[in-house]
């Protein structure tokens, strides 16, 4: 269960987030903010997972609301102001939304936040690896809640991705460059311009192929120097 927080001085924001977060599972609202004091209020007393984070508000701005809490929880910007974003980053944000935001896009920062969390969870209790970590992926008009670590590789279609795992292939309209990085690197490896590979499930290593089941994965010349180091 993620708790979150919203701070946002504008009621029709609360209700635009709530909505979205209402759509997934595992997301808990603990409080409503419309300014960034009321927030420091409430967190000098609770924790929460994530709070969504918007800048241009009174009194206290959203960033320098930040940089004094002393361990903040995860953080997603959501603002109408796109050239604040690298500071953010700075601030180790776990990502910036512009505001009107899409839910595919909101979707795709919550993963975001799922994964790093998993990646915590994981270096506490190695034993559990990702086995247990989840992300939602859409195809077909519909979001399918898939574990982690039933993700055997995946293969570049043209403006598509296909995810293949254990029991069911999806295809997503994303890149896998951008699967990837919402999949943790200590697990998924790129071995093609077309294709990454679970290193959990890798058979064998041949020549430039990688076999996973019955499946043939090819490595292609640029990648090589990745398969390498993993064998090494």
């Amino acid at each position: 269960m993620i708790s979150y927080l919203i701070i946002d001085d504008e009621h029709i924001a609360h209700d635009i987030i709530k909505g979205y977060c209402d759509l997934l599972p595992n997301l808990k609202l603990m409080k409503n903010c419309y300014d960034a004091l009321e927030a420091l209020e409430y967190l000098n007393s609770h924790k929460v997972d994530l709070i969504f984070l918007d800048l241009n508000m009174p009194k206290l701005k959203g960033f320098d609301f930040l940089k004094t809490l002393p361990a903040p929880p995860k953080v997603i910007v959501t603002t109408a102001y796109q050239e604040f974003a690298l500071e953010g980053y700075e601030l180790n944000i776990t990502d910036y939304l512009l505001k009107p935001f899409s839910f595919d896009r909101f979707l795709k920062a919550i993963n975001k936040v799922a994964s790093a969390s998993n990646h915590i969870k994981s270096n506490i209790s190695v034993e559990n690896n990702n086995a247990s970590q989840s992300i939602f992926l859409r195809s077909n008009k519909k979001y399918t809640q898939i574990n982690i670590g039933d993700i055997m590789y995946l293969e570049a279609a043209g403006n598509y991705t296909k995810v293949i795992t254990t029991k069911e292939v999806i295809t997503v309209r994303e890149k896998v460059s951008d699967l990837l990085e919402t999949l943790s690197s200590d697990h998924f490896l790129q071995v093609h311009k077309s294709f990454a590979v679970s290193t959990k499930h890798i058979k064998t290593v041949e020549g430039n192929r990688i076999l996973i089941q019955d499946h043939v994965v090819p490595i292609g010349k640029h990648y090589k120097l990745n398969v390498n180091k993993l064998l090494s």
